[in-house]
């Protein structure tokens, strides 16, 4: 079977989506055999960096002759019914890793939908991309012969909010990849520490600056633990600025915590493991999540989690975290304080935490992969 793979996203996203593609073609490249692949770049990204490290290097590339604007007003905008076939060869299975599908005219389609956010929660997104995926991935979902869903959570709004037959949808879990582990070395810790001047006692969060990660109520949280309990700890939020983040900041005003409060702005991937290894805990209160990786890559690295009770969460957290209403500012500021002092159930949820994160590989994601594509080209 020959397989092409939309490998855009893992060159222009740093996060999320980007992060997702990359961790699956570095699963792909683990298989044995080694499935036939090239790997689709859009005609404005640069192509793979030829290092050791780079799991794109098994697999050969084709570049488009088309931007990804360009695809995005052609195929997703105007309907122009120009086959990616034309453009890349022929293929017997396409995936788009990233919600769209363009038109084929005898491959196979495969699509992955990582969550229905701009359905469940569009007050949480930029209005444009809610309009612009309200109208796009519909259109996509018809023409796919098979969906992948992040969760069963995904998989349950894909029937419930777009009327997908279940049928057609494959569960293919994300994965973490082996840097996620606890970091024991006292002068990596020490260089990431200084490095992002951190040196006290501090709760994480990480996550992209946007509405949907919840961190007003976050930040409301942690300035009531401070006041009732005293905690010396800082909050440090990792995340590159996604949209709407003046409420954010705002509330770190209003809350009077601006001395205890720290953004990182974008974490590179390297340094995260240290970081979660530093923290006393971790904290992921979202309204909405396709998966919620963060919550896995922490219980690798041995930190205790908090996070909310919706959507995926659950299948994310297992029995391993504390969980809460997202919307509850004083359940989450009693968590926190619980998941700081609470000795007994902090050596559980490690002990735990391992055991879940374990459960999420790229080799795992893979092989359910290639099941999913197996069943997407049967005739």
């Amino acid at each position: 079977m020959r397989i092409a793979l939309d490998y855009t996203p893992a060159l222009r996203q740093g996060a999320g989506i980007g992060r997702y593609t990359q961790g699956l073609v570095s699963g792909l490249a683990t298989l044995t055999p080694r499935p036939d692949i090239t790997l689709l770049l859009a005609a404005d990204v640069a192509a793979p960096a030829p290092d050791r490290a780079n799991p794109a290097l098994p697999f050969a590339q084709r570049r488009l002759p088309l931007s990804s604007r360009q695809q995005a007003i052609l195929w997703h905008r105007l309907h122009v019914p120009l086959p990616l076939e034309w453009l890349a060869g022929r293929f017997d299975l396409f995936h788009a890793p990233d919600f769209v599908l363009p038109p084929l005219r005898h491959a196979q389609g495969v699509i992955t939908v990582h969550d229905l956010s701009f359905l469940r929660v569009p007050e949480c997104a930029d209005a444009r991309l809610v309009a612009y995926l309200t109208h796009a991935v519909p259109h996509a979902l018809r023409r796919a012969s098979r969906i992948l869903a992040d969760s069963q959570s995904t998989q349950r709004d894909l029937s419930a909010l777009l009327d997908v037959d279940p049928a057609r949808i494959d569960v293919v879990y994300p994965g973490i990849g082996p840097r996620y582990r606890p970091v024991t070395d006292g002068d990596q810790r020490r260089a990431v520490a200084a490095r992002y001047q951190l040196d006290g006692p501090f709760i994480l969060s990480v996550g992209t600056l946007e509405p949907r990660k919840n961190y007003p109520r976050l930040i409301s949280a942690f300035a009531q633990l401070r006041r009732q309990s005293g905690a010396p700890h800082t909050l440090v939020i990792g995340g590159g600025k996604g949209w709407l983040t003046e409420s954010i900041f705002a509330q770190v005003e209003r809350e009077g915590v601006a001395s205890f409060v720290r953004f990182l702005g974008y974490v590179n991937e390297d340094d995260l493991p240290t970081l979660y290894s530093l923290a006393d805990l971790v904290a992921f209160p979202s309204r909405y999540e396709g998966f919620g990786i963060p919550v896995i890559e922490a219980m690798a690295c041995g930190a205790p989690v908090v996070c909310a009770d919706n959507s995926s969460l659950p299948e994310a957290a297992g029995d391993a975290a504390l969980l809460i209403n997202a919307d509850d500012t004083a359940g989450l500021a009693a968590a926190l304080e619980r998941g700081l002092t609470d000795r007994a159930w902090r050596e559980t949820a490690q002990h735990k935490g391992f055991a879940q994160a374990a459960r999420f590989t790229w080799h795992a994601s893979a092989t359910q992969l290639l099941a999913a594509y197996a069943r997407a080209n049967k005739p």
